[in-house]
């Protein structure tokens, strides 16, 4: 409740519908004087921000140790307490992509540490002393024929971008000149291309134009784009695992569609909250190199899948036996959805470009 001082005139200044008592029966506004300072805008602010972390911490709590606890709750009707689903997957959603990309910065050091040389990746070249550096560069040397005289760090990194750009050239050559020349081929009759087949050759042209010719660039690129299609696709993904449930329910009446998709969406809650907590596990275990860090973090996979179990058992009130029967069911048609809008995904990534 605001603490501005109430009006004595009893129209709605929204609706203009005659006010009995301190809020309007149409359209619940207060009923208080428009004009406010800097200092009640202010406080007002802070009491929205920490009614909202009220509201978020509380539901958080139960999210994380009463699987389906919040969606029975929603479904019954009981959500004032409770924090918005839709409120807390955008919140949860937004700030594990933040997370997300600052762990996975797509730039040139993804394609390093990809790229392996005589056996060895870019990282563990990178982590080599100076004498194991010398004898490794010095055989590469001796193995193209330049004798055995070690590279300088400086000299090596030129030696990975020209091989990366040779093997660019080499994958992304292509017999046609320009999308006119492979259109002209296509008019003799000399190829036959489906639909499909000619948006790809025109798209491998317009990059081999952009890029010139250079795979790494290409890879970067394209890493770029499908990385940032990932919260698309997660969100796409929703109303699909709940049709999923409701066919897996179809005989339980009283849960609507929309029922399954509440429950969907803090079960995705549920997965950015276990995977941030898994990207922090990876992190620390890439300093440390603990047994426990790697163990734990296995354990953290069964828990999602224990979890989800967990969940549509509270939710749906099954036995065991049909729980599990549908969490399989429900996970093995998921992946099979999850890999065509992976595919899906994956040719708008190409197209982006």
């Amino acid at each position: 409740m605001s603490h501005l001082k109430e009006r004595k005139e009893t129209n709605c200044l929204n609706c203009n519908a005659e006010i009995f008592g301190s809020y309007c029966h149409i359209c619940g506004q207060e009923n208080i004087e428009p004009k406010e300072s800097v200092w009640h805008l202010v406080s007002h602010f802070f009491q929205d921000i920490t009614h909202f972390d009220g509201k978020f911490f509380s539901s958080l709590k139960y999210l994380i140790f009463r699987p389906g606890y919040l969606s029975r709750q929603y479904m019954l009707g009981r959500r004032a307490s409770y924090l918005n689903p839709v409120r807390m997957y955008v919140f949860t959603s937004a700030f594990f992509f933040l997370i997300f990309f600052s762990f996975y910065n797509t730039n040139e050091k993804i394609i390093y540490q990809d790229t392996t040389v005589n056996g060895k990746t870019i990282s563990q070249i990178d982590q080599m002393d100076s004498s194991s550096f010398a004898r490794f560069t010095g055989n590469i040397n001796k193995e193209d024929g330049r004798g055995d005289t070690p590279m300088t760090r400086e000299s090596f990194k030129h030696y990975v971008d020209s091989s990366l750009q040779t093997a660019g050239i080499n994958f992304t050559k292509m017999r046609y000149r320009s999308k006119q020349h492979y259109d002209s081929v296509l008019a003799l009759g000399a190829k036959k291309h489906n639909w499909m087949e000619k948006q790809l050759v025109y798209k491998q042209i317009e990059l081999n134009d952009k890029y010139h010719n250079n795979l790494g660039e290409i890879i970067i690129a394209f890493r770029h784009s499908l990385l940032h299609s990932l919260p698309q696709m997660l969100f796409i993904s929703i109303p699909f695992f709940a049709l999923l449930l409701k066919l897996l329910y179809f005989r339980r009446k009283e849960y609507y569609y929309v029922s399954h998709t509440i429950f969907t969406i803090h079960l995705f809650i549920f997965v950015f909250i276990m995977m941030l907590f898994l990207f922090g596990l990876n992190k620390l275990n890439s300093y440390l190199d603990w047994v426990f860090i790697t163990f734990l973090t296995a354990t953290c996979y069964i828990l999602l899948f224990f979890y989800e179990y967990k969940a549509l058992r509270n939710f749906y009130l099954q036995g065991r036996g049909k729980t599990i029967l549908k969490f399989i069911l429900q996970n093995i048609s998921f992946l099979f959805v999850t890999l065509i809008l992976f595919i899906i995904f994956v040719f708008f990534s190409l197209f982006k470009l």
